[in-house]
């Protein structure tokens, strides 16, 4: 072949080697996880809390978009559920099927989380729930690729019940089967799921149910529900509930005069307290709130060492984000402890294990996170129940914590394990609803 040949067909084999080279350089660079991300930013659950979870969310996602894992990028797209379930199942079908994320990460309310993690599950695409608790997201229903590291909703309420009854002689001076208790709920998944669990605490513990009923989070009027309470005179009245309808409540309350010993809440609306200060103004000191900690008041001793310095993060990037706020939500931190496992303990073993990121490999690696208590900066560990168990994908080392407002403070008052102080019980002689 003459030389000048043999040049021409160097020249044009090396340019495509070149070309192919850069491609696949390319292609090495644009290594990323697409993740969506849904919570309500409009409508009412927005300023119950799904704001902050989006905002606990955002900081960790933000924080990993900067160095990426095990060499992907991490490339966030949000969407917001406007605090409606048609609405949360439409956005997620449109950021599988139009954005093409590699999976979903979010949701705050229960009526949202149930119809699409079962949409979510039939499309074969993986779910990370960070916040929704109902236990009728999963029970019985061996999904595969839906994962939950928060607590449960029966756990919400069989712990409150527990910590009542444990405080019942010394704190209110009656048996737990004397003490007479109120069990009130939104009528959603995740006020029927909670309020099971007080049903079945409340069991165990013997006390006297006095009422039991549920009502719609959007009621424009609780007046009536207000005077059954006042009818059953209950000693504690435990509630799960929103806002604004645990401010219309309340404040339809003090209208009425509803005296009562206690007001134990179960997260959502009594999560922020902002807002339940805005709206009560001084009746919300002694108001009790059942949660998973917040990650600003467990116990960092008993904690791995190298998530103090997170929760330091964590903490500064709100107060650039909300300045001014008096007590840092545990939704904020919720939502960045529970998407902070996802990134460095699922993203990191799918792709250097299973490798990559579609939902066969994410679905693995979260059936290996084996975390033990103080794993995690809210304080418990994670291991997940595994196909076949009755609460599949199901953390099952996870619990929540009760916490009590006390001068623009939250403490935790229980489990004694992580107790900061004594519980505030009953409700002291001269406030608005005390019934001392």
């Amino acid at each position: 072949m003459p030389g000048h040949k043999v040049a021409r067909l160097f020249v044009g084999l090396s340019a495509a080697i070149a070309v192919l080279g850069m491609a696949v350089g390319a292609e090495a660079q644009e290594k990323k996880i697409k993740i969506g991300v849904i919570y309500d930013l409009t409508g009412p659950l927005a300023g119950g809390g799904s704001e902050l979870q989006y905002t606990g969310a955002k900081i960790m996602l933000d924080h990993f978009s900067k160095t990426g894992v095990e060499g992907y990028k991490i490339e966030a797209v949000y969407a917001d559920a406007q605090s409606k379930p048609d609405v949360a199942i439409n956005e997620a079908i449109r950021l599988v099927e139009q954005e093409k994320v590699d999976m979903l990460l979010g949701f705050f309310s229960s009526a949202q989380c149930v119809p699409v993690a079962a949409r979510v599950e039939q499309l074969k695409k993986f779910m990370w729930i960070t916040t929704c608790i109902s236990s009728a997201v999963l029970a019985d229903k061996n999904f595969k690729y839906v994962f939950r590291p928060q607590a449960s909703g029966d756990q919400f309420g069989l712990m409150t019940m527990d910590f009542i009854a444990q405080n019942s002689k010394e704190k209110f001076g009656k048996e737990p089967k004397d003490l007479r208790v109120a069990i009130i709920h939104e009528d959603g998944a995740y006020g029927v799921d909670v309020s099971k669990g007080n049903e079945a605490g409340a069991r165990k513990a013997g006390f006297n149910v006095v009422l039991k009923e549920g009502y719609a989070a959007t009621a424009p009027d609780l007046s009536a529900l207000v005077t059954k309470l006042k009818r059953g005179r209950p000693d504690v009245i435990f509630h799960t509930g929103y806002n604004p309808d645990i401010t219309l409540l309340l404040r339809q309350a003090r209208e009425q005069g509803l005296k009562f010993g206690a007001l134990v809440g179960h997260g959502a609306g009594y999560g922020v307290y902002e807002k339940l200060k805005e709206g009560l103004g001084g009746d919300v000191n002694y108001v009790f709130n059942t949660d998973p900690i917040s990650i600003w008041l467990a116990n960092q001793k008993s904690m791995d060492p190298k998530l103090p310095p997170i929760i330091k993060m964590v903490g500064e990037e709100f107060d650039k984000a909300k300045p001014g706020v008096a007590i840092r939500s545990a939704h904020v931190g919720m939502a960045a402890s529970n998407t902070y496992v996802f990134m460095t303990e699922v993203l990191p073993r799918a792709i250097k294990k299973y490798g990559g990121v579609d939902p066969e490999a994410l679905r693995k690696a979260s059936l290996e996170v084996d975390l033990p208590e103080g794993g995690t900066m809210l304080g418990f560990g994670v291991k997940f129940y595994g196909e076949g168990q009755q609460m599949a994908g199901q953390n099952e080392r996870s619990f929540p914590v009760v916490i009590q407002y006390v001068d623009d403070k939250s403490y935790v008052v229980w489990p004694k394990s992580q107790a900061q102080r004594e519980a505030v019980l009953p409700l002291p002689k001269g406030t608005t609803f005390s019934s001392q």
